[in-house]
């Protein structure tokens, strides 16, 4: 489990055994009127790099970039961008 005191998130990952994995996240407040984060999709592009350029290139086309790219409280490195259907999207190594 991974606890972010600061925002009182928490998670848990479970990994599958094709190495794909599913992330469980709380956080107080949550509601279905703010699907934004709860509802998500995590994709690897396999470097720090290419999580920049993979960010560039969409903000450049339009898309809300809505954080990073950063390294996150539990070690990932990451960038966040809001897709077509206004779920979140994670760009991550």
């Amino acid at each position: 489990m991974y606890h972010n005191l600061r925002k009182d998130f928490k998670s848990y990952l479970l990994t599958l055994g094709d190495g794909s994995r599913l992330e469980l996240m709380m956080r107080p407040g949550m509601t279905e009127g703010r699907a934004l984060g709860a509802c998500h999709i995590s994709l690897s592009v396999g470097s720090k790099e290419a999580v920049d350029e993979m960010t560039e290139r969409l903000r450049n086309d339009g898309y809300e970039v809505t954080d990073g790219p950063r390294t996150t409280g539990d070690g990932y490195y990451e960038s966040a961008i809001v897709g077509v259907d206004g779920n979140m999207i994670e760009i991550t190594v």
